[in-house]
């Protein structure tokens, strides 16, 4: 389970967003997540692995809208980010069967879905469709397996940061494997997910 948490905080919110921090505030940012990771880590200690689940958002553009971003300079909490990662968490026990857990929102972490995607997704706002939000749900154990990245994304040509990068050491598959992270941003419409509610659905019947 350690694992599994060390790389939820590695890979959430490590998509770049269009609307650049300056550095000081990134630096203020990267410690407000490690103090919110904290108890989180204590919570989700105690989920069963096969309850969690990594959700890529991205679009062939590579920019999508999220609302009630912390890091946005715009009074609604916009950004536009190249790709966004999410946790979602099932708990069929509970009333309220789905948590998301994103550590870049405004909103209370976790949150319920309906309240996420209505805070961070508003549908009720058209979008052009180049800016459509498409969905790849990977269940933790596969995550776990398969994701590598060694934030080689993150970098300019001369070799410097976009972004401060994650505190966590970078991750590596299990077949060794050390950047595959375009396999999971690379989208298309015949290959993912194009709604939430779908993407939810998806989740929930699975064993």
């Amino acid at each position: 389970m350690d694992r599994i948490l060390r790389q939820i905080w590695s890979s959430l919110g490590v998509g770049l967003n269009m609307q650049r921090m300056r550095n000081s505030e990134r630096i203020l940012e990267r410690r407000r997540k490690l103090k919110m990771f904290c108890p989180v880590l204590t919570t989700l200690r105690a989920i069963d692995a096969s309850d969690l689940f990594a959700v890529f958002i991205s679009n062939p553009k590579r920019q999508v809208p999220i609302w009630r971003q912390r890091s946005s300079k715009d009074a609604a909490g916009l950004c536009v980010w190249d790709y966004h990662v999410i946790c979602i968490q099932r708990d069929l026990k509970r009333e309220t069967a789905v948590l998301v857990w994103d550590l870049d929102t405004s909103l209370p972490c976790p949150t319920t879905l309906d309240d996420y995607v209505a805070g961070a997704f508003q549908p009720w706002i058209p979008l052009n469709p180049e800016f459509s939000r498409f969905y790849r749900v990977i269940a933790a154990p596969m995550y776990l397996r398969f994701f590598a990245s060694d934030r080689r994304h993150m970098k300019k040509k001369d070799g410097s940061w976009m972004a401060l990068p994650p505190l966590y050491d970078c991750l590596v598959a299990e077949d060794g494997a050390v950047h595959n992270l375009e396999e999971f941003i690379t989208m298309s419409v015949d290959h993912v997910i194009t709604s939430p509610e779908e993407a939810i659905s998806s989740l929930l019947s699975r064993a």
